[in-house]
């Protein structure tokens, strides 16, 4: 039978327009401060200005007296009426082997702050401007304490101690591999490599902010008696649950959670924040409705950060170029508060990849979390596995240059065959499909890898300092949440409705799965509705860690066909014919070899509800395995040392493609954040005093679109993922995994061919014009950040 008309021109690999967009760009978008309701109450902070003190006093005498102020709360209040605090790390272990630390973390700081933006105390009021006013007039005495930002001055004796669990500040430690017969491996190398790095820390910065909004309906209303919260998140399900287990007197049954529109998320906005905890709370007792949204200045001083890892990594290597082993010992900077996404993002998801598609059999890893003064980390877009990859990648290019070969053909030489999969790294993770060499040769061929040096001529001619940089490499993804739910509506007004607990962020991921749907039912795009974010319709893991397609979309694939199949049955008895003669297309049942039929939606039309519906839970056979060949070409100004981008190219498998346009987007929009850490973005505080010094966007660069000649970006189909039924693998995130290092790489060939030679792998990132320049003039760099 031949494909219905609709499913092909808008299903699964055709580019069509988003279903989201419409409403978002003509301004109709509903996002979680645009939602107030009847009696609208409002929540400040008044947040910490040292960076570590006892808390020894606070007066509220003055606030609880103001116009408007309904409720004044410290963290004193919270404990007393059992308030729990989140929870700690402790299923991994710390050096000793005891279980992992952390300070107990309250939605309100509780006898002592540890980081500057801390927030202390909360007040409720009928309006913003008074309850900021009244937050202002509260009176906080501190007893500041010695504040320490950097992991190695935090684990030196008689370092300020953030838990008096941890001591030594370290919240916890892993080592992976056999350290034995990696030392073996390199003393028995014709040639060994190190470097040097510092993964700064970065600042998600969504273009929307947080915001919490937390209403107890009154007897009579629908969800009476319950707390109903609405807000910007990635992870609806882990948010109710984490007030369930926070705010005394809760339930996962009693909280509703609903999202609306999401302004970007990139791993920030997964899991529950100490605000939420606070507005949540606040709306139970009050019974009021309680909206916060954060300002841009408390994102900055409050919201997870990503990165922050300085490590020290080795590659062991015979004549020939063939890696024999892979050393690492790194140091993740988790903040004040140990959270177990901080934590497992480095010390067990970043080794995940570390071997990347290379066929490296010897491995010890080291990865250490430590405590300071500064605000938690979480996950940002790539969690664990850009850190990861930017290692190896430069430790690749260190070699090459080492060995005198081309790049590219160095990685040629290691990387993991075909013929040898499904292939167990020795992480104990399995890829099952990967053509790695294919890809390389794809990617080469579309930078014009052998047209090079006519390129560097050129820019040379012009005064010009050109420079070129790969990266070939792979990501996981998945979150190790493999199963999902879904609902399927088939309703007689015309309309499918199918719903997710995968979140909506911005991704598209409603277009690709109505392209899934279209797929199976053969009807127009516009006939699909989408729904997420409402705890009372479904639960589950959410969307991060790039599974929404793979997970949530091959869960939609299939409850949709299990729709079509009940549905012959229905439609069999209704034309009084077996269903074995049932024959289905283009919104259609009719008796095979006759012009006997029904409609789908007639059929629903038929029901008792009125609708047909079917609840399925499927699952993902494992995690995927995108991967990637990226290449990229810099100019340098020597007079300035601006660089500037030049080129950038990028093949790309992710499976089968299911949206063009939107995978497209994600590879290209992924690479730019992934150039914001290559060269401008970093999160700076004062070593002495803790403080943030990139508080708001005249401190923090972003990359701007002006700054980029266009990508070249291309996929390759061919190599479908064995684990899940679709084929697919995950994208949102491997643009920004690959583009880090092959910036850098870029920058450091530069340098290299300016004369620098391979003290150029020395440059940290960001790669700013004024380290360049230093670089170039003065012959000089950033101090090695490695002191372990």
């Amino acid at each position: 039978m031949n494909a219905p008309a609709e499913a092909t021109r808008f299903g699964s690999g055709h580019a069509v327009r988003r279903l989201e967009d419409p409403t978002l760009i003509t301004g109709r978008g509903r996002y979680a401060d645009d939602i107030s309701l009847p009696g609208q109450t409002h929540l400040a902070f008044l947040r910490s200005t040292y960076a570590h003190a006892r808390i020894t006093g606070i007066d509220t005498s003055a606030a609880q007296g103001m116009p408007g102020v309904l409720a004044v709360y410290t963290g004193a209040d919270l404990v007393a009426a059992g308030v729990q605090p989140a929870p700690t790390p402790a299923g991994f272990p710390r050096p000793d082997g005891s279980p992992g630390a952390s300070a107990l973390r309250y939605p309100l700081a509780h006898e002592r702050v540890r980081y500057a933006g801390e927030a202390v105390v909360a007040v409720v009021a009928t309006s913003l401007d008074e309850a900021r006013a009244a937050a202002d007039a509260v009176m906080v005495d501190y007893d500041e304490l010695p504040a320490v930002v950097n992991v190695f001055d935090a684990m030196k004796p008689g370092a300020p101690v953030l838990c008096d669990a941890a001591p030594d500040n370290i919240s916890a430690a892993m080592r992976h591999g056999d350290a034995a017969a990696t030392d073996a491996a390199f003393a028995a190398a014709a040639h060994t490599v190190a470097v040097e790095v510092d993964n700064q820390r970065l600042a998600a910065c969504p273009i929307e902010p947080r915001c919490t909004n937390a209403w107890v309906p009154a007897d009579g209303e629908p969800d009476a008696g319950r707390l109903v919260v609405r807000l910007s998140s990635q992870m609806p399900t882990a948010v109710r649950d984490g007030l369930a287990g926070s705010v005394p007197g809760l339930s996962a049954d009693k909280v509703r959670v609903l999202v609306g529109d999401v302004g970007g998320g990139f791993g920030m906005k997964t899991g529950i924040y100490p605000e939420d905890v606070m507005v949540g709370f606040a709306a139970w007792q009050l019974k009021r409705p309680v909206k916060w949204r954060a300002d841009r200045i408390e994102e900055f001083l409050g919201a997870a950060a990503g990165r922050d890892v300085i490590s020290r990594a080795e590659l062991a290597l015979d004549a020939s170029g063939k890696v024999l082993a892979l050393r690492v010992k790194g140091y993740a900077n988790v903040g004040a508060y140990a959270s177990i996404t901080g934590v497992v993002i480095q010390v067990l998801i970043g080794p995940w990849v570390s071997t990347s598609i290379y066929d490296i059999k010897t491995i010890d890893l080291q990865f250490t979390a430590v405590m300071t003064n500064t605000t938690p980390t979480g996950a940002y877009r790539g969690a664990g596995r850009p850190e990861a990859i930017y290692l190896t990648e430069r430790l690749m290019d260190a070699a090459a240059r080492k060995l005198k070969l081309d790049p590219a053909e160095l990685r040629r030489r290691n990387m993991i065959r075909p013929d040898q999969m499904p292939y167990t790294s020795p992480m104990g993770q399995t890829y099952d499909s990967g053509a790695f060499e294919q890809i390389l040769d794809q990617g080469l061929a579309l930078a014009d890898w052998n047209g090079f040096a006519a390129r560097r001529a050129q820019s040379e001619a012009a005064g010009r300092l050109r420079g070129r940089g790969i990266a070939t490499f792979l990501e996981w993804t998945g979150g190790n949440a493999f199963e999902e739910r879904v609902l399927v509506d088939v309703s007689a007004d015309g309309y499918i409705e199918i719903g997710s607990a995968t979140q909506a962020m911005g991704q598209g991921i409603a277009t690709s799965y109505a392209q899934l749907a279209v797929d199976v039912f053969g009807v127009p795009l516009d006939r699909i509705r989408i729904l997420q974010g409402d705890t009372d319709r479904l639960n589950g893991f959410g969307s991060a860690g790039s599974r929404s397609l793979f997970t949530g979309g091959s869960a939609v694939s299939i409850a949709s066909q299990k729709t079509i199949d009940e549905a012959k049955n229905l439609a069999a008895e209704a034309l009084e014919a077996p269903a074995a003669d049932i024959e289905y297309r283009a919104g259609r049942f009719n008796v095979a070899g006759t012009d006997l039929g029904i409609g789908l939606f007639e059929l629903a039309a038929r029901q008792p509800t009125t609708r047909i519906s079917v609840d399925n839970t499927s699952s993902a056979g494992g995690p995927t395995w995108p991967n990637g060949c990226h290449v990229c070409e810099v100019e340098l100004d020597p007079a300035t040392g601006e660089v500037a981008i030049v080129g950038y190219a990028s093949v790309n498998d992710i499976g089968r493609v299911v949206s063009p346009t939107i995978v497209k987007g994600q590879i290209e929009g992924g690479a730019v954040q992934g150039i914001g850490q290559a060269l401008c973005e970093r999160v700076a505080y004062d070593t002495e005093t803790g403080q943030l010094q990139s508080a708001s966007f005249m401190d923090y660069a972003l990359p701007h679109a002006d700054g980029f000649v266009g990508f070249k970006t291309a996929f390759d189909t061919s190599i479908p993922c064995r684990t899940n039924p679709l084929g697919v693998k995950g994208v949102g995130e491997l643009g920004t995994i690959g583009a880090t290092p092959a910036v850098v790489n870029a920058v450091i060939d530069a340098l290299d061919h300016a004369g620098l030679g391979a003290k150029a792998e020395a440059i940290q990132m960001p790669v700013t014009a004024e380290r360049v320049w230093r670089a170039l003039k003065l012959k000089q760099f950033d101090p090695t950040p490695f002191k372990g």
